[in-house]
């Protein structure tokens, strides 16, 4: 008995102590009291008592009487007894065994016992945690899905390995006590060895490989073990194995009907994993199961006219026309290739006879960029129906291997998985796992063993499965289903299959794949084998599998023909989220006029009363936030706002009038700056929060402010498909400092700038970039207004004949630098009460959220008032425009700069100084007519910005389309420079004294 020891424990209530017997290197967690329990635990734990008494006391108690002990020591010790000599059974009395040798060799025998039964207990554990690495999964049999060839050394593949467990062949035919951490025995509780192991094979190293022992919930643990243990759990029926072949028939003939009729165009066709359209419609036939009504789905190229074809069920002449090269679009826009639109489709689910909305969100070739949209979108959904739990609206987002390893989008969508404001409790993922990314081999292209790796951040489980057994997907596709409804979390579907075909039709593989593309050559498809196997069953005839093959094959050339009358294509046949009633069934704005902005006294009054109040009672507050409030209070007094107080009232009237408004981003709640505290923490009380805004009226809207994880690619992404859900929303996303969009620059490039030209897709988000050369060095000054204004669309030429909300319709977005707070609220307000949405780039300010001159009075909101694209000057220079020598044109912070030095230079007669508060589109209009005030005055651009950044090369050409190349538009602003401020304020002070100085100097040298 030498190797049972007792491990010191605990005192449970006072009564006997918690031991743990050690035995094979596993531990039995037991009772000391005869009649307290023993249960098993694998984990290993350091001997620190080498005594057996207790193990003796307690087998002595048995022998004398089996109720002396609890029911499970009396199962332990029968079982010893059962496994030991023959022939001692009449030795057992009490007295011979306390002469010794009987219980010595007794206690041999059970230490054996026990010893075999942990070290199986540790063999199905390991098989659990291990076995997907010898899971059968590569279709091609040529590569190891997890990139290794090696096995791991605890699993039991020759029977020589038995030794690791101190084991032998004799033991294969020998009966276990099964764990409860197991359902491979069904409704039995042991099973020989032998046995044990086949059904461990069977479980977890066939064509499916299940990853889920990271996950740190017992209950999920066994929920997934019993899914995939449970003997004869993956079955069919004939109905549904026949359902099975129709969708594979389907996703199968579609890929060859295109490459018959277009053999030379790329289509990214779905060969070599056609089973992907069956996959995702079991998936969704077993969430319309569980109640869900809206799927919300994104995907990169790669069958995603298959998708559309046979998941969404796209009209196939819509899609067919797609192919004819002298089509033009009718609508306006420059399109996008067939294989990045979207859709959105409502019709019936025939599995379950339930009305269903399916949508594919349409994205670019920046493969992972739409996974932040799709959960956006979804999120928005299940807030405007109220579906907290996700049980009615849900998203499956689709991948391939390589970008799914490869793009930090992926992590950042997963880590909002389940963040308060932003889970869309449980994606369902699945991997086009090609085993190859374009020409790059996945052991050069990943440094995780699976390209799924990622996903063990969340615990989410994985269940990799060989594309080229279509009952094992449906089987886990089943499973994954039943996960996202039980759990409400995030799973993941590894479709390991292959790429018949190179990156697109036209490539050719073999130049860098050669042993692969042999094999992918020789490889049968997935359709005859698995149809031979369906009739070989009795299941389908020959007959009926031909004909079900024909009946689609005539569907096809029936669209086909259908398609060659379609004169025009519609793209907005491809929306993926209309808005019914917000526009015109022709997709029009149902007027071009913008309701004013302004807001009556009461409404001012009272939003600015709530801002610098707690609404609840007892509610203690910080001293700094309180002297906040009390400024506000006194500013509400005063009738006047600073810049916070002018965005409050913006929210406010606009929840008042049922405008859901959300602001996201990294520290909103407070704000970066530490200007905004729409949320009030309970200095004594934690997790007590206050959120005023929500206390505003009865009946109001809600207002959602929630701080974002780290990221901006992720979370603008978000935001963006947020916004795509309603037209009745304002939503924001704030970069904690302007320059950080940079790292979103996709999302703006690839959606904002270019998203509706290409898809028609309106958007009204708004982003708050907090931007000024302020001495803060290069990463904490610019939010590249440059960079915005080079993508936008208007004409530099050309004067427009119709201008504000007809010329807001034109654009493809609109950017501004409001320098004052009621400008600001009004352009927030504006974007809701247009009646189209654009997406609204604010270039908001750091210093003036406190200086003292940015202020507006209540009179500047008043009813009727509205946003001023230009501001005039409006002091004595503007009263008399004949006297003025020089007019400044600027724009945002710069302008209170100039407006100090030239009072400090007492030039308000000489020198005029205006405001562009919308920079594009350009106001043409309002530049041109105060370019005619003043007929005697240069003009000037002053930027705080770089020469070669900032406004200036947006401006100057309009400015000179205005003058008509009659006169000079001047420069007066830092030099050009490769980094966009400076981080020596030394520098920083020299280089604002020299543009001001030469901004006001009258000798006229400027730099043109």
């Amino acid at each position: 008995m030498s190797q049972f020891r007792v491990l010191a424990g605990v005192l449970k209530g006072g009564g006997s102590p918690l031991l743990r017997l050690r035995a094979g290197g596993l531990t039995w967690r037991c009772w000391a009291h005869p009649k307290r329990g023993c249960s098993s635990r694998t984990d290993p734990l350091p001997a620190v008592v080498s005594n057996s008494s207790y193990v003796e006391e307690m087998y002595l108690a048995w022998l004398d009487d089996h109720k002396n002990v609890h029911k499970s020591w009396d199962s332990f010790f029968r079982n010893i007894q059962a496994s030991g000599p023959s022939g001692e059974a009449g030795e057992r009395r009490p007295s011979a065994l306390l002469q010794g040798r009987v219980l010595s060799r007794s206690l041999d025998v059970a230490e054996k016992v026990v010893e075999d039964h942990l070290a199986v207990h540790t063999l199905i554990r390991a098989y659990q945690i291990r076995g997907h690495h010898v899971a059968q999964l590569d279709p091609l049999g040529i590569l190891d899905a997890d990139l290794d060839s090696f096995v791991p050394s605890d699993l039991i593949t020759t029977i020589d390995k038995l030794g690791l467990y101190g084991l032998n062949e004799s033991d294969l035919d020998r009966s276990f006590q099964l764990p409860h951490t197991t359902f491979i025995g069904g409704q039995e509780t042991t099973l020989p060895l032998r046995e044990i192991i086949r059904r461990l094979e069977a479980s977890y190293c066939g064509h499916i490989g299940v990853e889920f022992m990271f996950i740190n919930n017992v209950n999920q643990c066994q929920w997934i073990r019993q899914k995939f243990e449970t003997p004869g759990i993956m079955q069919f029926t004939n109905a549904e194995k026949r359902t099975l072949l129709a969708r594979l028939i389907r996703s199968t003939r579609f890929e060859d009907f295109l490459a018959r009729k277009w053999s030379s165009e790329k289509r990214f066709g779905l060969e070599g994993c056609e089973v992907l359209i069956p996959a995702l419609k079991t998936i969704i036939d077993k969430s319309s199961a569980s109640g869900i009504d809206s799927v919300i789905m994104g995907m990169p190229h790669r069958g995603r006219l298959n998708v559309l074809a046979n998941v969404i069920r796209k009209d196939l002449d819509q899609i067919f026309c797609q192919f004819d090269p002298k089509l033009e679009a009718a609508d306006e826009g420059s399109g996008d290739v067939k294989y990045h639109l979207g859709m959105y489709h409502e019709r019936i689910n025939r599995e379950t006879d339930k009305n269903i909305t399916l949508s594919l969100v349409a994205n670019p070739s920046h493969l992972e960029a739409v996974d932040p949209v799709v959960q956006g979108k979804t999120k928005a959904e299940q807030f405007y129906r109220g579906d907290t739990q996700g049980k009615k609206v849900m998203s499956i987002l689709m991948h391939g291997d390589a970008a799914f390893a490869g793009q930090g989008v992926v992590y950042e969508t997963f880590h909002l998985s389940e963040l308060p404001s932003y889970t869309t409790n449980g994606t369902i993922h699945v991997v086009v796992n090609n085993q190859i990314g374009f020409t790059t081999d996945p052991r050069v292209a990943r440094s995780s063993p699976y390209p799924t790796d990622v996903a063990r951040v969340v615990n989410a489980p994985i269940f990799h499965v060989n594309a080229d057994d279509p009952e094992a997907v449906m089987y886990v596709c089943r499973v994954a289903a039943e996960w996202r409804a039980t759990f409400n979390k995030d799973v993941v579907i590894d479709l390991v299959c292959y790429r018949r075909f190179g990156h697109n039709e036209m490539d050719e593989p073999m130049f860098t794949q050669p042993l692969m593309y042999k094999q992918i050559h020789r490889q049968e498809h997935v359709l005859k084998k698995y149809s031979e196997k369906l009739i070989a069953e009795g299941v389908v005839t020959l007959q009926e599998f031909e004909e079900e093959v024909a009946k689609y094959d005539k569907i096809c050339e029936e669209a086909y023909t259908s398609s060659k009358d379609e004169k025009i294509l519609h793209i907005r046949h491809w929306l993926d989220s209309p808005w019914p009633d917000f526009f015109t069934a022709q997709g029009e704005p149902k007027s071009m006029s913008c309701l004013p902005t302004g807001l009556d006294e009461e409404v001012l009054q009272h939003i600015g009363q709530i801002a610098s109040s707690v609404p609840l009672e007892d509610f203690k507050i910080h001293p700094g936030v309180s002297r906040i409030l009390r400024g506000r209070a006194d500013l509400v007094k005063s009738r006047q706002m600073d810049w916070a107080l002018g965005e409050y009232i913006a929210f406010g009237s606009l929840l008042k009038d049922g405008i859901h408004v959300r602001l996201s981003g990294q520290d909103v709640e407070r704000g970066t700056f530490s200007h905004r505290h729409h949320v009030l923490h309970d200095q004594e009380v934690d997790k007590r929060i206050c959120v005023p805004m929500n206390h505003l009226w009865e009946n109001q809207a809600s207002y959602t402010v929630c701080n974002s994880s780290l990221s901006e690619y992720g979370v603008l992404g978000f935001e963006l498909g947020f916004a795509m859900a309603s037209p009745n929303a304002l939503i924001l996303w704030e970069a904690q400092f302007g320059d950080f969009h940079n790292t979103a620059q996709c999302i703006i490039d690839q959606f904002i700038s270019s998203g509706q030209a290409k898809w028609v897709r309106n958007n009204g988000i708004v982003l708050l970039l907090p931007h000024g050369m302020e001495g803060m060095g290069p990463e904490h000054s610019s939010a590249r207004p440059e960079r915005f204004l080079q993508m936008t669309k208007d004409d530099p030429d050309h004067i427009p004949v119709y201008f504000e909300v007809h010329q807001l319709y034109d654009c493809n977005w609109i950017v501004v630098n409001c320098s004052t707070p009621a400008n600001y609220c009004h352009v927030l307000r504006r974007q809701i009460l247009l009646p189209f949405r654009k997406p609204l780039i604010i270039f908001t300010p750091k210093s003036l959220l406190r200086h003292p001159d940015a202020r507006s009075g209540f009179d500047d909101l008043a009813k009727g008032t509205k946003f001023k694209r230009l501001i005039p000057d409006e002091g004595p220079a503007g009263q008399s425009p004949g006297q003025v020598k020089r007019v400044i044109f600027c724009t945002g912070k710069v302008y209170y700069e100039l407006a100090k030095e030239r009072k400090q230079q007492n030039l308000y007669r000489d020198v005029a100084i205006i405001r562009l508060e919308q920079i594009s589109p350009f106001p043409f209009d309002l530049v041109s007519e105060e370019v005619e005030k003043y007929t005697n005055a240069e003009l000037v651009w002053c930027q705080e910005e770089h020469k070669n950044m900032g406004y200036y090369d947006y401006v100057r050409p309009r400015f000179l389309t205005v003058v008509a190349n009659k006169k000079p538009i001047w420069y007066v602003g830092r030099d050009p420079a490769a980094a966009p401020a400076t981080g020596n304020k030394s520098t920083h002070l020299n280089e604002l004294r020299k543009f001001m100085d030469t901004a006001f100097n009258m000798k006229g040298h400027f730099i043109s």
